[in-house]
């Protein structure tokens, strides 16, 4: 009778914590299941939003619209990624 703590065996207490473990991990699980699922302020989903630096999304929608010609696009985008410009279009 000496294995007997508090009324409960020693494995008991092992199952318990276990036990307790498994819940806060599976409650943590949904809390971040859930956080990454809610849509961003700039309306993308947690795993799917654009990889691109702001800077060269903005730029692609100006081509996209109009506002600039492909040689300036290609100028600026090599400009924001190298940090030079290229020798493909003009530098402004």
């Amino acid at each position: 009778m000496r294995h007997w703590i508090d009324g409960m065996p020693g494995w008991g207490n092992v199952i318990m914590m276990t036990g307790t473990l498994v819940f806060w991990a599976v409650i943590l699980l949904i809390v971040v299941a859930a956080a990454l699922r809610l849509p961003r302020e700039d309306g993308s989903r947690g795993g799917r939003r654009d990889r691109r630096p702001d800077a060269e999304r903005m730029l692609a929608e100006r081509f996209a619209r109009g506002g600039i010609d492909e040689a300036e696009y290609r100028a600026r985008l090599d400009v924001l990624r190298h940090g030079t410009a290229g020798t493909t279009g003009p530098r402004t």
